[in-house]
């Protein structure tokens, strides 16, 4: 082990060298559209999957290019003769570079990179953004189990809050639990001004870091756990990817900062949840994603309830996947670095102990959205309460969640606010993303089966008797719901009332999910 290995010291990136580098990296062209075609769609994927080859064929006719020698050391992983390196650092130069944080010496004169770096693109009601993201070397850089320190870069959960990251320009938003800073980057897009907060010194400083390096000088960051640092204070907006992972308090299991709240089972969530209430302004809504145990004895939900009573917040938990207790332990197991083998089974071993000890035989993921009640509030169904499962692919790019969230929220509340005479006054149209299924019998003329899908938000789908889908095939936004059931009653020759009685909370549903739309 040398003494420049990643397992003895884990640097920080300098913020004295943010604005060389960032002079380097344009120089460099390090963005998303040049490495990717300098890779090729291949080598990209490959390296997706942590193998390394396909990039590095890639690049062979590349050496020495400096975008060539950025994407060796801060995507790969690997060392680059110094002289490439040199050249690679024109402005921050590779004593700059060293004294930076950035890289060190290698073996046999090389130089090796010490951070993760990478360009990171992204799309947003603002526009389309790019941004260089530090964060700490991952397992195929380091070889080996993460530290307990380790700030993690972008991965799925990053780029799934920021998806579902409502963007109406608001004047404070507060990221909880902000890691490498990309939430805070992105609410700042937003917001005003953003608080970022962290357990961690390190992950706050590497924050501080991304935020001079791309320009960002509106987010104040603040060191504390979940809401101690902003105590007193309330947000437009809060969001929160949490240290949410369930992991057994044992002695010699890892307790990851970037993911171990250190509380016993989902209990962190629950904090974060309840916390919320005291820290939104009226309206202020707030968005993380979250665990929570399915018991042998209780439904999840059941407890979610719970952890909702007394807040008087607007509440909608959306759970996309669960996992049994065994598939979770190994899920995280794995995150953090350690492969197969008799460290492997220990962990797993302890994580099914406390699992079997506290009764739980499975654990639900998902997202959650919170709403403070708005003062003088006029709606009649408060607060709001929806707790649903969407299991499966969204089966198309989630990036453009954040407005459907928003546009489901304010459906909801106009459905809350219209009685069943009211709604059947009102005129509706069929979202531009609905699209009709038919299935027949072959030789037969109607159809056996309809559905209607969404192409967007959750990507739902809803099985339409003749009724509904003949009301849903009408709605142009011309005449009012009742006068087209009206008209489909006599078509079908049954009571209009009874047929009334049955669609108007069926087209609730679909208004409250995106089908239909005021």
């Amino acid at each position: 082990m040398g003494v420049n290995s990643p397992e003895q010291q884990n640097p920080t990136p300098s913020l004295e060298c943010a604005d060389a580098l960032r002079a380097d990296l344009m120089a460099a062209r390090f963005g998303v559209d040049a490495v990717g075609r300098l890779l090729g769609d291949a080598a990209q994927a490959a390296l997706g999957r942590a193998q390394r080859v396909p990039a590095r064929r890639a690049l062979l006719p590349h050496a020495g290019e400096p975008l060539a020698t950025l994407v060796t050391l801060f995507l790969l992983g690997d060392a680059v003769p110094a002289a490439a390196a040199a050249a690679a650092f024109p402005a921050l130069g590779l004593a700059g570079a060293r004294k930076g944080g950035l890289v060190a010496q290698g073996e046999g004169g090389s130089v090796r990179a010490t951070v993760d770096l990478r360009p990171y693109g992204f799309v947003d009601t603002v526009g389309v953004g790019e941004w260089w993201i530090a964060s700490d070397l991952g397992e195929l850089a380091s070889g080996g189990a993460l530290r307990e320190d380790h700030v993690l870069g972008i991965g799925g959960a990053s780029t799934t809050l920021s998806g579902l990251m409502m963007s109406e320009p608001v004047d404070a938003a507060l990221d909880l639990g902000t890691g490498c800073g990309i939430q805070a980057l992105h609410a700042a897009r937003h917001a005003r001004r953003v608080v970022a907060t962290d357990i961690s010194e390190r992950a706050l400083d590497i924050a501080a870091f991304n935020a001079r390096l791309n320009g960002v000088e509106s987010i104040e960051f603040r060191l504390g756990s979940l809401y101690e640092p902003v105590a007193g204070e309330r947000f437009d907006h809060i969001v929160s990817n949490p240290p949410f992972v369930i992991t057994p308090r044992a002695e010699g299991v890892p307790e990851y900062e970037y993911r171990d709240g250190g509380m016993v089972g989902d209990a962190l969530v629950r904090e974060v949840v309840r916390g919320a209430a005291d820290h939104l302004v009226p309206g202020g809504v707030a968005q993380l994603l979250g665990n929570w145990e399915y018991h042998r004895d209780r439904d999840a939900f059941d407890r979610v309830r719970e952890w909702l009573t007394g807040t008087r917040l607007d509440a909608w938990f959306l759970e996309r996947e669960v996992q049994d207790a065994a598939q979770y332990a190994e899920t995280w197991i794995r995150d953090g670095g350690t492969r197969p083998g008799p460290e492997f089974d220990r962990l797993y071993g302890a994580w099914l102990e406390d699992f079997d000890a506290r009764g739980v035989e499975s654990v639900g993921f998902g997202y959650v959205t919170l709403r403070a009640a708005r003062e003088n509030t006029a709606r009649g169904a408060w607060p709001m309460r929806v707790l649903e499962r969407v299991h499966g692919s969204l089966g198309h790019n989630a990036s453009g969640l954040g407005e459907h969230i928003a546009a489901s929220l304010a459906a909801r509340d106009w459905l809350a606010g219209r009685s069943d005479a009211a709604l059947a006054a009102a005129s509706l149209t069929v979202a531009g993303d609905v699209t009709e299924e038919r299935h027949y019998w072959p030789g037969q003329e109607h159809p056996t089966v309809i559905v209607l899908k969404q192409g967007g938000g959750f990507g739902r789908s809803v099985r339409l008797d003749t009724g509904l889908a003949a009301l849903v095939g009408a709605c142009d936004g011309d005449l009012s719901v009742g006068a087209i059931i009206a008209a489909v009653a006599q078509l079908l020759e049954v009571d209009p009332a009874d047929l009334l009685a049955d669609l108007l909370p069926r087209v609730r549903d679909l208004v409250a999910d995106g089908f239909l739309r005021p």
